[in-house]
């Protein structure tokens, strides 16, 4: 069986270039009438020039489901192949310079974008200063296909199907409150106390994650599961928590990555002792399968990495 490279270079002509674009925007939407729209074209004319591609390379590349399509193992193949064609033509269009130049769309947690990520962006800026970086926040798993992102900044355990997670930096937890706080609780050094406290939860700590999952996890690290109180509030973003926790609203399950500035600054402490590591927990460097990557992408990741063991 002929690979892709092979099927494309037989049988692909000038009339194809524009069924392969129109292929691109449908593989992105999974939709045709979604592609349509981004194409300025009724979803007839999309359809038929999929059709004609399909013909054209002798290959199935969507399965028409009842409401919906998706892509087969041959489209999805075409659909990897294509999208970096795309990316090093977009590299090589950039004007000659010594210096990274284009633009760059980077998908980040909201907190590690506020706490980590932001008071570093000078740094970046001194160093590629033609380089136009446009950073998103969001809690919702980031799509490739629909947002045109070239690399997010992640919190989890490092499993995300189809994507390359690279980690860039692990992370050590622990319980956080104001210095008011564990002295009204009388928490310094009595981890039985938290049962009358208010615990603060990041309910969207990473893709999938139960509410309490956080501090469910260091509890049972801890062999405290017994202790955990009924008493809480939840957010949608780990420093919030903090925040919460800064005014005396209960204890968070801190990040120290996050937190450390805080703790500097003795705006909250550790009543139950240090941080211990967050098992399986890291901050990941997520992108789709392309190589290479292209140059803009290369620089943020290794200066990413430079930041992380500063």
């Amino acid at each position: 069986m002929l690979n892709l490279p092979d099927r494309l270079g037989m049988r692909l002509n000038g009339a194809q270039f524009a069924n392969l674009h129109t292929f691109l925007a449908v593989a992105r939407h999974l939709s045709f009438s979604q592609a349509a729209q981004e194409l300025c074209l009724t979803a007839s004319a999309v359809s038929h020039r999929i059709a004609r591609l399909e013909q054209a390379l002798a290959l199935r590349l969507f399965e028409r489901l009842t409401r919906r399509i998706r892509l087969t193992a041959e489209g999805e193949r075409l659909y990897q192949v294509l999208q970096g064609f795309e990316a090093q033509l977009q590299e090589a269009l950039q004007p000659l310079t010594t210096q990274v130049s284009g633009a760059l769309s980077l998908y980040v947690r909201p907190s590690v974008a506020q706490h980590w990520l932001v008071p570093r962006l000078a740094d970046f800026q001194q160093r590629y200063p033609q380089l136009s970086l446009d950073i998103r926040t969001g809690n919702d798993p980031v799509d490739f296909r629909t947002r045109p992102v070239d690399l997010a900044l992640l919190y989890g355990h490092g499993e995300f199907p189809g994507l390359v997670s690279r980690l860039l930096m692990d992370e050590q937890i622990a319980p956080v409150c104001s210095p008011q706080y564990a002295e009204r609780h009388g928490l310094i050094g009595h981890p039985e106390r938290l049962a009358q406290c208010t615990l603060l939860h990041d309910a969207l700590a990473w893709e999938h994650a139960a509410f309490d999952a956080e501090w469910q996890r260091w509890a049972r690290e801890q062999n405290l599961q017994q202790l955990l109180p009924a008493s809480h509030l939840t957010f949608d973003r780990s420093d919030l928590c903090s925040a919460a926790a800064r005014h005396h609203a209960g204890v968070a399950m801190g990040r120290q990555r996050l937190v450390q500035p805080l703790l500097d600054q003795g705006a909250l402490i550790l009543p139950l002792g240090g941080f211990s590591q967050a098992a399986g927990q890291g901050y990941y460097l997520v992108h789709p399968p392309r190589e290479p990557l292209a140059q803009r992408v290369r620089v943020m990741v290794e200066w990413l990495r430079e930041c992380a063991l500063s």
